[in-house]
């Protein structure tokens, strides 16, 4: 037994000593490589023979690969298969759970956002919840796939959660389970005609379905949209052709986003096709703490190019790229790697920095011995951003009055309000031009 284990430790080895090999290119690289290999192997070996019980050699070897993985930044995973055909599954669209997005923080399980109408929305989850114990399991110091797993389950079983928030003591949430049929866009007409339209998720529905509801909401309002007010608070991303395919649809032509690897000769281009659906109307869009990544693409390009107002407060922070790279055919999992970082129109990197909004407004005043919010910045092993640029909290944050009702969304009434004021002027630029010509 104990030969069978070196010899997978060897064989795990030797793929590693050759990537090392051809990274370093010499004699030194390639000793100083197999002296560590030879220490892990010790180490596997002596676990086997003299640890308290008897291990899991299988369970062993996937710790130690996500220990190297997760060394590197906090979105560097490996998938054994069970997670690999949840996270196809998810990206489909469609699972079965509760419907959170959720990373590591200070070994805490934590909610970056609840997706919309999911059960975990409706039950009042919150981003920055942690969640410390799963059906009175503790998941504190527990890895995401152990806590996906415990979350995840049969339609219509319930599972309770309990979560730690900042100014109040730990509770129980009892929630039940169901088919996470996620809907990515959400709208419809607000107050005095206001077109609305939310993207909670990227996933490989999101562009038609964005697509379908500017064409209901032109029906809606008889003829082409005035502005709108595209809401991606709590989107936690997804995937970048969608991020960039939406962008598209209100840009004409020009760049989108790029993304540059290790080499640069790797350096990638998106760019926008000519033609914008709403015709220079203008656009406001919300965003906050729990919008990344695919998210950040949308709103960073649309602001660079000059197309829309950012509104509410900083996002995540989650200017990296990851590649899902199968495993002998997705038999053994995936391997999901950083591999690149991602740059708006404008050059800019919004790694561990996040996009500060043009008119900063909190969606409610800070709780009582509530610390500062979460983002990518304060994951561990956080990879920094390159120009050595810090996230910076906004001083001039709005809150609503003292005696704004806690049901109604404070940061939607300034969007609509902002939104009409932009429409007004745009109206009456069109009216002066009409009047010179």
């Amino acid at each position: 037994m104990r030969l069978h284990i070196i010899a997978s430790a060897i064989a795990f080895g030797i793929g590693a000593a050759a990537l090392a090999v051809s990274a370093q290119g010499d004699e030194r690289g390639r000793d100083a490589t197999f002296r560590q290999l030879e220490l892990f192997g010790d180490i596997l070996s002596r676990i086997e023979s003299d640890y308290v019980s008897d291990p899991d050699q299988a369970e062993l070897i996937e710790a130690a690969i996500n220990g190297m993985l997760g060394s590197l930044d906090p979105h560097s995973a490996y998938l054994n298969p069970t997670a690999f055909r949840d996270m196809q599954v998810s990206t489909r669209g469609e699972y079965g759970g509760l419907g959170i997005e959720v990373t590591i923080r200070d070994d805490f399980v934590t909610v970056v956002s609840p997706i919309a109408e999911t059960p975990a929305d409706r039950a009042g989850i919150e981003p920055e919840d942690r969640i410390i114990a799963v059906d009175g399991e503790s998941m504190i110091g527990a890895g995401i796939d152990v806590a996906v797993e415990r979350m995840r389950g049969p339609a219509g079983e319930p599972v309770t959660i309990t979560i730690s928030r900042d100014g109040v003591e730990p509770f129980d949430v009892t929630i039940v389970r169901a088919i996470i049929e996620v809907r990515s866009v959400i709208y419809r007409m607000e107050a005095n005609n206001t077109p609305y339209l939310r993207i909670t998720t990227f996933n490989e529905h999101t562009t038609e379905a964005t697509v379908r509801a500017l064409n209901d909401l032109r029906e809606a309002n008889g003829g082409p949209l005035p502005g709108l007010i595209l809401d991606l608070r709590s989107n936690p991303g997804g995937l970048l052709d969608q991020s960039v395919s939406v962008s598209d649809l209100f840009l004409s032509g020009g760049e989108v986003v790029s993304t540059r690897g290790r080499d640069p000769r790797n350096t990638y281009r998106f760019n926008a096709r000519p033609g914008d659906v709403l015709n220079g109307a203008p656009i406001v869009v919300l965003m906050n703490a729990g919008s990344a990544s695919a998210s950040e693409i949308v709103a960073g390009a649309l602001r660079d190019r000059e197309r829309a107002v950012l509104m509410g407060t900083n996002s995540f922070g989650k200017g990296s790229m990851q590649t899902v790279i199968p495993l002998r055919g997705g038999r053994d999992g995936a391997l999901r790697l950083t591999t690149a970082r991602y740059y708006t129109p404008s050059g800019t990197s919004i790694q561990a920095t996040g996009l500060e909004p043009d008119i900063a407004i909190g969606f409610r005043r800070p709780r009582e011995g509530e610390t500062n919010r979460f983002s990518e910045a304060s994951l561990r092993n956080a990879l920094t951003n390159e120009t050595g640029a810090q996230r910076r909290e906004r001083e001039d944050m709005e809150y609503p009055p003292e005696d704004w009702p806690e049901d109604q969304d404070y940061q939607l009434h300034r969007a609509m309000e902002q939104l009409a004021s932009m429409m007004e002027r745009r109206e009456a630029n069109a009216s002066t031009r009409n009047r010179r010509q």
